[in-house]
């Protein structure tokens, strides 16, 4: 059956592409108040892509924009998917810097350009084709499959907590599987295994009452610019391992066969290098780009404010100065435990003289996925048949929160399946997805759906 489920996807394939592009024109920009409306003309969208698809799906409001859940009812002793996935993107940005229209969807040389191609509009829409291919060919799913696709992923996904919690029941499930990550390069899929978590912090140092001129004043008062470089730099070591007492006691190490595996993948050092445009590449000492990037903790500055930053000169004692610190940490660090010693490692380095305040905007822990599960071993062959190539295994460097809140409340692993270019422009200008990555993930997402039914 899979065999005529792949040639009905083969044949269709052109209708799929308008489909997508017709999911493309909706600009459910979710971070913008303006845009209710079309947000809630792309959770429709996904609802009458279920419809289509013989699914049965409910709207499930919440403060903000809604979820949609579909589920297509029980279907033999196989495994339970729940399939997670968003319909809203990015603002665009300086549209000037589009070669195209960002919610015109254009081809250029086989690839597809707009808003939401990759993130995540095109790579949650294989999954959703592959099922509804599957009821087309077969009258029913080889496995159960359940849906979940929320409108506020790019904004942090303030409400899918409770749709997750309110909802437990109607998402249980066996594994989640989500293609909201890229492949490993532009020829070669990939699933990713681990993410980081991350804390966010924000440090406010302020002093006198307002700007003070530097000739006058200076020499005289704890400057609040001064008090915050060397906080900041009081932070990390020559070496770039961050100082926090007690941030490494619980990270867990490579073992010798994950360093091992990720030293032999392909990867382009110098070509990742002019990718960012920096001068070198840098970081903790003792370990490789790779390790550093995907299973080494960091700390990073994101953001300075303060004093006088027009053009030209102004000679001033700032009165109030603010920097904003990420911290992405790795699987066994406890970021409630990392967040408290960041405070006490901020304050115990703050001169007299200044008052300091600390915000917190977010707080999620790392995740990683077990390679030897069922679940696993069923996706790599999947994407080996939708691309006919075998995925590689890597680590991502961001965060998913949502990743550790499936585990906790679903008891269910997260399997990533990567999709799309790495470099597909994802939040940038001109995004993309391949048509060729779009129907050979449909094809592997098929393929998984017909390997979990028989992994029961």
């Amino acid at each position: 059956m899979i065999e005529k489920v792949i040639e009905h996807i083969e044949d269709n394939k052109d209708q799929f592409i308008d489909r997508l592009k017709e999911f493309l024109r909706v600009p459910c920009i979710s971070t913008d108040p303006t845009k209710k409306a079309e947000m809630t003309a792309g959770a429709k969208w996904v609802q009458d892509a279920f419809t289509a698809g013989n699914f049965e799906h409910d709207l499930v409001d919440t403060p903000g924009h809604a979820s949609v859940l579909a589920d297509g009812g029980a279907a033999g002793d196989g495994k339970t998917l729940l399939v997670y996935g968003h319909y809203d993107v990015q603002p665009t940005g300086d549209e000037s810097l589009w070669d195209s229209p960002a919610f015109e969807p254009t081809i250029r040389d086989g690839i597809l350009y707009a808003r939401g191609a990759a993130d995540d509009k095109g790579q949650v829409l294989t999954h959703m084709l592959a099922a509804e291919s599957w009821k087309k060919i077969a009258s029913k799913l080889p496995t159960r499959i359940k849906f979940l696709i929320e409108g506020e992923e790019e904004i942090g996904s303030p409400n899918l907590e409770g749709v997750i919690r309110g909802h437990a029941d109607r998402l249980a499930c066996d594994y989640v599987v989500l293609s909201d990550t890229p492949k490993f390069d532009a020829t070669t899929p990939a699933i990713t295994y681990g993410t980081k978590g991350m804390i966010y912090k924000e440090i406010i140092v302020t002093g006198p009452k307002q700007n003070l001129h530097s000739g006058s004043f200076g020499g005289t008062l704890t400057n609040p610019g001064n008090a915050l470089a060397a906080i900041v730099a009081s932070l990390r070591d020559s070496d770039n391992r961050v100082t926090i007492s007690g941030y490494y006691d619980d990270v867990v190490e490579l073992t010798a066969e994950e360093r091992a595996n990720i030293g032999s993948l392909p990867f382009d050092e110098p070509g990742y290098l002019d990718t960012m445009g920096a001068p070198s590449l840098d970081g903790e000492k003792g370990y490789g780009t790779l390790e550093r990037k995907w299973a080494r903790p960091t700390l990073d500055v994101n953001g300075l404010l303060g004093g006088f930053v027009g053009e030209g000169a102004s000679t001033v004692i700032p009165a109030k100065v603010m920097a904003k610190v990420s911290m992405r940490i790795v699987p066994n660090q406890d970021p409630d435990k990392i967040s408290k010693a960041f405070d006490e490692a901020v304050r115990r380095a703050a001169p007299k003289g200044v008052r300091v305040e600390i915000l917190e905007h977010a707080r999620c822990g790392a995740y990683v996925c077990p390679l030897d599960s069922p679940g696993i071993k069923a996706a790599a062959d999947a994407m080996e048949s939708g691309f006919g190539k075998a995925p590689l295994f890597i680590r991502e460097g961001g965060s998913l929160p949502i990743l550790p809140l499936f585990k906790e409340v679903l008891g269910a692993d997260s399997i990533m399946m990567g999709f799309c270019d790495p470099n597909c422009n994802a939040h940038g200008p001109n995004e993309f997805f391949a048509i060729d990555d779009f129907i050979n993930g449909i094809k592997a997402a098929a393929h998984f759906m017909y390997r979990m039914g028989k992994a029961g």
